[in-house]
């Protein structure tokens, strides 16, 4: 009588969704949990600057943190520079696909966690 309705769309693409959305408030938790303790934004600059325990140090920071870092850097560069549109997305692109994995990896950590 009455067909099987289709789902509008798949879980797979939901879990995907929620990872992008995770790795962006990861990223956004990162680089304010940075900003609580420093003076400022984290940037990649800080792959440049102390000694290099800190510059070691610095890299998982700047791994879940890189999208809100190209995110910031892309708006206040359209902003005060007047950058094209097609940077702009080309930045938030990048920014995505960075926030997706990102994601992908604290949900699967978290996953891991549940289970032990």
């Amino acid at each position: 009588m009455f067909a099987a309705v289709q789902p509008a769309i798949s879980p797979q693409a939901i879990e995907s969704f929620f990872a992008l959305a995770i790795g962006f408030a990861v990223a956004g938790s990162c680089a304010n949990g940075y900003r609580l303790f420093g003076e400022r934004f984290p940037s990649f600059r800080l792959l440049e600057t102390g000694p290099a325990t800190a510059r070691f140090a610095a890299i998982p920071l700047l791994i879940f943190a890189a999208p809100f870092i190209i995110m910031r850097n892309s708006v206040r560069a359209r902003r005060i520079e007047r950058r094209r549109g097609q940077m702009v997305m080309a930045a938030t692109v990048i920014a995505g696909l960075w926030s997706l994995m990102s994601g992908t990896v604290v949900v699967m950590a978290f996953e891991a966690f549940m289970r032990a």
